[in-house]
């Protein structure tokens, strides 16, 4: 509720009163109070600026709850899903990673911004997300490869944030309500019952986001990873392999390990047809990490049926449960999904633990698959299926982020995997 300002003025005036032999003297002052006129947001006209910034929007949440917060980046209003990331670095790759198009993204971390951004961390031509929500944005960046501000960033490509929330309150709640759909807004003029109405009106469930966030024309990647930051020896081999890559809003860093492994790679659209990937003779076949929902793409399932059992293939993410459904399995939406670049998994087939990057909201039923399909990868988080194999149809794949970017780099030997898979069949053809 804005309350009225008042403006006092104070007058003293010394007054003389004898107390006993001594005179002594007392002030006596009179008070005036006169309001001030209101502007729209409640400060008074005539004030100078406090020199901090006041909460200016809301996040609303379809259970009900009303966050206040401050802004940075774009205004406007804004609706989405609200998930929670668990990365401690690595924000401006999560920022471009497409995979979180229709969601807002909150960061476990705290303090976001303290690097500023850089062109080179990019993970695609631009970011998707529906909004960033922190708990602090820093004051000041210290990077050597900063190029600018956090808030500049989302300012120029339209991305809203808030800051000054309470991100661990909000994270406990998701985590045991499941994820939430919630409005995002700087706009005063829109009440919190209209905001509300907004987040339990629109679902993200059903929605082909993908096709919002592919390549339309076929085109050629070459970029390796920079040898800067190159951190396996082996992988520079002359063995070069033809992939054809799915962009269901793939992200550069799988190209740049594939390339990186000596793989030639031709990157096609979510509704590239089967037929006209195998005219091209491919060594291999990648489906890319997407967003949102498999069964909302009916289009690419059918793709995957008819190219697996006819070259190896690769799936990452959304390519995995893409491969899961086209196999006969079912997927299924997760409680709060797995967002974030310190999930363990286990590989079952040597026992090994990699910490892994992770980022999907679905995952795949092994109860569902047919015989002949193997679990390969398990999370330890939560049990869910995190990899598949089918040794007769040349198909492998991850639930999660073996590229990581952000991430440790502990799953990387898939893409030697999927490399060796191809070769194989080479030497049998």
């Amino acid at each position: 509720m804005a309350t009225k300002s008042m403006d006092y003025a104070v007058r003293i005036q010394p007054l003389t009163t004898q107390l006993g032999s001594k005179p002594a003297k007392v002030g006596a002052f009179t008070v005036r109070c006169s309001a001030l006129p209101l502007s729209t947001d409640g400060a008074a006209v005539g004030f100078l600026e406090r020199p901090w910034k006041v909460a200016d929007a809301r996040l609303v949440l379809e259970d009900g709850s009303i966050w206040r917060a401050k802004s940075f980046g774009a205004s406007g209003t804004q609706v989405g899903e609200v998930v929670f990331n668990t990365s401690l670095t690595g924000y401006q790759e999560i920022l471009t990673d497409p995979s979180y198009a229709g969601q807002f993204v909150l960061m476990t971390n705290p303090h976001i911004g303290n690097t500023g951004v850089n062109f080179d961390d990019e993970e695609s031509r631009q970011c998707f997300l529906a909004g960033l929500v922190i708990r602090s944005l820093s004051i000041s960046t210290s990077n050597w490869r900063c190029t600018k501000k956090l808030e500049d960033y989302l300012a120029e490509r339209n991305i809203m944030g808030i800051y000054d929330v309470d991100t661990r309150a909000i994270t406990r709640r998701l985590r045991q309500d499941g994820s939430l759909i919630g409005v995002l807004s700087t706009e005063q003029t829109r009440t919190d019952e209209e905001l509300m109405e907004m987040s339990r009106t629109w679902d993200i469930v059903g929605v082909d986001l993908i096709s919002g966030v592919s390549c339309k024309v076929p085109y050629e990647w070459v970029d390796k990873s920079d040898s800067e930051w190159e951190f396996n020896s082996k992988t520079r081999g002359e063995t070069s392999f033809h992939v054809i890559a799915y962009d269901f809003g793939i992200k550069h860093n799988i190209l740049r390990r594939l390339a990186s492994y000596g793989c030639k790679i031709t990157v096609v659209p979510s509704t590239w047809s089967a037929s006209e990937t195998l005219k091209m003779k491919p060594d291999g076949v990648l489906f890319s990490n997407g967003p949102g929902d498999p069964s909302a793409v009916p289009y690419a399932v059918e793709t995957v049926k008819d190219i697996i059992g006819k070259v190896p293939v690769f799936g990452i993410c959304m390519g995995h449960q893409l491969l899961g459904q086209a196999l006969g399995g079912k997927t299924f939406k997760m409680k709060f999904g797995h967002h974030g670049g310190n999930h363990p998994v286990r590989n079952l087939q040597n026992g090994r633990v990699e910490i892994s990057a992770q980022n999907h909201n679905y995952a795949v039923d092994p109860a569902s698959l047919p015989k002949g399909v193997e679990v390969t990868h398990v999370n330890l988080n939560d049990g869910s299926c995190a990899g598949l194999a089918f040794p007769q149809l040349k198909l492998m794949s991850l639930q999660y982020h073996p590229e990581a970017s952000p991430g440790p780099h502990d799953s990387d030997i898939a893409f030697a995997e999927f490399v060796q898979l191809m070769s194989r069949e080479n030497q049998n053809a």
